[in-house]
């Protein structure tokens, strides 16, 4: 690994790029997972389904749940095997999960294996929301740390877009052929990547965390960036030794780290519902529903994957110029047209419902631009700035701790959402949603700190400092 840098030039972030790519391929097959709910359900609750028995709506909505119950287990599962096996292996042990569920619902079309297959998507959930950023986090250097970050949204994306696509042409089993490729390939792939520097000098092997750090940088080991930057890591994971080894009463008991913990908790629990949750679930089955009594040119499934297609422009948005825009204006601004839009939606129902004469352009035009402002703001930064706030000991378990609230919050959204809509109204939703997101915005402005480009240390004196400031203003 020591020679690999002279296949680029000296510096390059190729090798960087190259690892990140491969660390998120779990995400998009991930991604693949969850679209796959959108086209599946209506073919599933069709004349014409695979099952014979059409599933009804009970069960739709178990299926569509279950995954964010399993996952709050999983996230704590994964921050422990992270830390305890390393990334490499917990990632490989994600894909191999991901591949179970598939050759599970390739054997039986019965109701169990349905909701059990979902359940094991949870387990890859939790690991792509809390190994695959922490993995990205560590092999990148500051200067592409957030658009590196931000490739778990756009493989996400992808991956729903990619479901919607063939899941529009393709039979019900030639999906799930494709779709268990998907993991079997990155388990061949991904065993020619190293672990991460972090997890190396955790486990004291201090030559092969230089070697890695070498290789990811392209540049000689004796570099001296190379030994300082080694030397960080080594700082940071000193300073982790002398705190409590309960993590979570060593954050709350301390000022600074609940701070930053509060933080990662409001961005990921906005994050999460925001509405884009059972939009994206359900996509097929609200446009159906807005799509009454109207004449749309796009079927319900088609406008899914239009909405698809808008998600991954805006991933792809986000990628580029998170590193330019920086963290806060990004995540305020999409915060806030997300909810505007959300708001409008909700109210194009309450019209429609009193008889007035509503564009029928517009929940797609709404929804577009929410699920943009989702994927380009919402769902990557807050992934980042979770991530950046935290040192090596503390990563995981937060990771863990925020991702399982968020997943308790899709599974009561996604196991309530069609029951609520269908008694008290889908414009009740929307508005709740379109809430949460304006509130997110006021709060990105007040409490959050710009995270770009800047180390640990300098994060947490900005934070002390806004913290002064917010407690003057009271007094």
């Amino acid at each position: 690994m020591k020679r690999f840098y002279r296949i680029f030039n000296e510096g390059s972030k190729i090798n960087q790029i190259i690892c990140a790519i491969l660390i998120n391929l779990p995400v998009f097959a991930y991604g693949a997972s969850i679209g796959w709910m959108s086209p599946m359900t209506l073919l599933l609750q069709s004349k014409d389904s695979p099952k014979v028995v059409p599933l009804t709506d009970t069960e739709v909505s178990w299926m569509a749940s279950v995954a964010y119950l399993t996952c709050i287990p999983g996230n704590i599962l994964m921050a422990f095997l992270g830390d305890t096996i390393g990334r490499k292996k917990t990632l490989l042990f994600i894909s191999a999960t991901g591949a179970a569920s598939w050759i599970l619902l390739l054997s039986s079309m019965e109701v169990w294996s349905f909701i059990l297959a979902r359940a094991l998507v949870g387990i890859t959930m939790s690991g792509c929301y809390v190994t695959c950023p922490i993995y990205t986090k560590e092999i990148s250097d500051d200067s592409i740390r957030g658009a590196l970050g931000c490739l778990i949204i756009l493989f996400h994306t992808t991956g729903n877009l990619f479901l919607y696509i063939i899941g529009d042409f393709l039979s019900y089993r030639t999906i799930i052929w494709i779709c268990l490729a998907l993991p079997t390939f990155h388990l061949v792939l991904f065993m020619m990547m190293p672990d991460s520097p972090s997890y190396f000098v955790k486990t004291g092997e201090v030559e092969e965390a230089t070697r890695v750090l070498a290789w990811l940088r392209c540049k000689r080991e004796d570099d001296i960036t190379i030994k300082t930057e080694l030397e960080v890591i080594k700082k940071e994971q000193i300073n982790d030794e002398d705190s409590n080894r309960f993590l979570l009463k060593a954050i709350v008991k301390d000022k600074i780290l609940s701070k930053a913990f509060y933080i990662a908790m409001m961005v990921t629990l906005a994050r999460e519902i925001c509405g884009a949750v059972p939009v994206l679930n359900f996509a097929g089955e609200i446009f159906t529903f807005a799509s009454n009594n109207s004449d749309a040119m796009l079927s319900p499934n088609q406008q899914a994957m239009l909405l698809g297609a808008v998600q991954v422009t805006g991933s792809i948005l986000a990628s580029l110029v998170v590193e330019k825009a920086g963290r806060k204006a990004l995540l305020s601004i999409t915060s806030l047209i997300s909810g505007l839009s959300m708001c409008a939606l909700a109210s194009w129902f309450v019209a429609r419902d009193y008889g007035a004469n509503t564009p029928n352009w517009l929940p797609i035009v709404t929804l577009c631009l929410c699920i943009f402002c989702d994927s380009s703001g919402l769902q990557p930064i807050s992934i980042v700035i979770a991530g950046e706030i935290f040192s090596f000991k503390y990563r995981g378990t937060v990771m863990a701790v925020t991702m399982s609230a968020a997943s308790l919050a899709d599974f009561l959204q996604l196991l309530f959402f069609k029951p609520l809509a269908n008694s008290i109204g889908i414009h009740v939703a929307f508005y709740f949603f379109g809430i949460v997101c304006i509130l997110m915005a006021l709060y990105v402005v007040i409490v959050i700190p710009e995270t770009k480009g800047r180390s640990l240390e300098d994060i947490y004196k900005s934070l002390v400092t806004r913290r002064r400031i917010l407690r003057n203003n009271l007094n």
